[in-house]
């Protein structure tokens, strides 16, 4: 490893506040300069070569750090803000003192980190939770148009030449749009919204169609998603999810800490002579955790192996939901072995770029 000063970065949209800290824990320089990788290199080695650097975890974050690797050279690692903040042991909050912290850290090997994506698996992540937020405006859409249905009392009837007990069709299928379209007896401006709120679901699928070619084209080639797509009940969209979001299965030591990583681990709330759960882990990715639990849903559903599991579990008393995340959690794990049988560094993500 080499030897140099440790540089704390706390990062701002406007600026960037640069400690300089030597080997010894003296501060050399603390001081506001331009969010510009060149300023940010120049403040920093104007008091001798640099061993590595530290920013928090946040917006605009990853990116600098990106540049600081590949143009300038350096080493560079992102820091957990949530356990730097209870590392500082101060209420106060200044500019200054996070880089300190963050530079002093470094220095001393503490520093609590997380795992920089490459910057193909960062471009991953910006079409997939994009497509995700587009699924979920059509969800809400949705939910308002049904909430207009039941403000104006308004139950779907069967289609004409059906018999009076046949039952309405379900939700969202062409038929129950059709008769929503045509038949439903709203008034004069909730049909006006209703045309409104059709018009845009429209839109939506069809924008949610182009964001799935262009994912399917960029990430054809990548030999992770190949194995995802092998796993039995794993579509595209859910092989996409996890490619985007965990980036490099070799970055875990053992299955379980991909499943904590993933959310679907269990909550242990012992105290004592006292053993219980407290439901799943709190800090985890909202989309990961659910796109897996609904693959969860699906094994249940497809698998004779996690069938068996399920109705044992049922057999014992144990809530479906928590039947779900067990499965969910197991076939985690397993994937995980699955997939790093044949160990290969994943530092680049072989996509292509569409034109």
């Amino acid at each position: 490893m080499r030897h140099g000063n440790a540089v704390g970065l706390d990062y701002h949209q406007d600026g960037v506040q640069v400690c300089v800290m030597n080997p010894q824990g003296k501060e050399l320089s603390n001081r506001s300069v331009a969010n510009d990788w060149r300023a940010i290199v120049a403040a920093a080695q104007h008091h001798g070569p640099v061993k590595e650097a530290a920013v928090e975890a946040c917006c605009g974050a990853a990116d600098l750090a990106h540049e600081l690797v590949q143009r300038a050279g350096w080493s560079v690692s992102l820091a957990h803000p949530g356990y730097v903040a209870r590392m500082k042991q101060t209420p106060d909050k200044t500019d200054c003192s996070d880089s300190q912290v963050l530079a002093d850290l470094t220095r001393v090997g503490y520093l609590p980190r997380v795992w920089l994506a490459p910057k193909a698996i960062q471009e991953l992540r910006l079409l997939v939770r994009y497509r995700a937020g587009l699924v979920e405006e059509g969800r809400r859409i949705k939910q308002r148009v049904r909430a207009l249905l039941r403000e104006q009392r308004i139950r779907p009837s069967p289609p004409e030449g059906l018999g009076a007990g046949t039952k309405a069709p379900g939700a969202w299928t062409a038929s129950w749009v059709a008769w929503l379209k045509e038949q439903a007896p709203l008034s004069e401006q909730g049909r006006w919204v209703i045309q409104r709120h059709g018009e845009r679901l429209e839109s939506l699928a069809r924008e949610i169609q182009e964001v799935e070619k262009r994912l399917t084209q960029v990430i054809k080639d990548d030999p992770v998603v190949a194995k995802l797509r092998q796993e039995p009940g794993i579509g595209p969209v859910t092989a996409w999810v996890l490619r985007a979001e965990i980036g490099s299965f070799e970055r875990f030591a053992t299955g379980k800490q991909l499943a904590r990583f993933c959310g679907v681990s269990p909550r242990n709330a012992s105290s004592g002579a006292r053993t219980a759960d407290a439901g799943l882990i709190r800090a985890s990715n909202p989309l990961l955790r659910a796109t897996l639990i609904e693959a969860g849903h699906r094994l249940i559903r497809w698998q004779e192996r996690w069938q068996k599991l399920a109705q044992r579990m049922k057999g014992r008393g144990k809530p479906a939901a928590v039947i779900v995340a067990a499965v969910t959690n197991r076939w985690i794990r397993g994937l995980y072995y699955r997939i790093t049988a044949q160990a290969r560094p994943e530092a680049a993500c072989p996509v292509s770029h569409p034109t």
